[in-house]
């Protein structure tokens, strides 16, 4: 079977990748997050939990690995490993026949358990594609939030002008202090945005190898179950005999 190590190094090169673009653009990067430091960092906390989630998702194929590899070694052991979580469906249906290190399946016996471990494997990518929405949308919400105060913060500036004064140097003054509330919004509005959605296709990109892993994984073990397994129901077959 497909070896993750090889999806873990493409993770880790892309996220080293990642950081080095990060440290090069350091000063407007850090600018960006101080708009709005409580939000963004919001941002950047549900990233990296989604960071862990889709390392975990590739951790998790490692020990049912060496479930897999003991099992086909013909010999015994199996009781001092843990218990596999994929492969669980498939652990429960051999039973007694794993302490042989052989079995048999019938047709649907396999498929139900297939079945069962890719509705696993769907339930951990479920996780990560929430967060990833999850950027998303913190990103705009962040960019409605600054709007809105953008909108406040200049209906204020207009409505405490006083243009009846003669002193229009004092009247841009004003305006000037006045409009910098309004920037601020600005800043927090364009930051989370940036985070936002830079941290949804990092995660992104995370996911999809982390998939990848799975789904190779899957039609490893499709293929080894299938040509280990008897596909004949054995009743069907007793049934056609004369």
């Amino acid at each position: 079977m497909s070896n993750p190590k090889h999806t873990l190094f493409w993770m880790t090169f892309f996220l080293a990748v990642v950081a080095i673009v990060g440290v090069l653009i350091h000063k407007p990067l850090i600018s960006a997050f101080m708009a709005n430091w409580v939000f963004n960092l919001l941002i950047v906390g549900v990233l990296l939990i989604g960071i862990g989630l889709t390392y975990r998702q590739v951790f998790v194929l490692f020990p049912e690995l060496r479930w897999i590899s003991q099992f086909r070694t013909g010999h015994s052991g199996l009781s001092v490993l843990q218990e596999p979580r994929l492969l669980k469906p498939l652990a429960r249906q051999l039973g007694e026949e794993s302490k042989r290190d052989r079995f048999k399946l019938s047709t649907l016996s396999l498929r139900t358990v297939l079945d069962g471990i890719h509705s696993r494997m769907d339930e951990q990518r479920e996780i990560t594609r929430y967060f990833i929405s999850l950027l998303v949308f913190l990103g705009l919400l962040g960019t409605f939030w600054g709007l809105l105060g953008t909108i406040n913060a200049v209906g204020e500036v207009i409505t405490n002008l006083d243009m009846g004064q003669g002193d229009f140097g004092k009247v841009f003054a004003d305006l000037q202090a006045g409009l910098l509330t309004p920037l601020q919004g600005m800043g927090t509005a364009f930051s989370s945005s940036l985070l936002g959605l830079g941290g949804s296709l990092i995660l992104g990109f995370l996911d999809i190898q982390a998939g990848h892993a799975q789904n190779r994984f899957y039609d490893g073990l499709e293929e080894w179950l299938t040509g280990v397994t008897n596909l004949v129901d054995p009743f069907n077959a007793d049934e056609n005999q004369p």
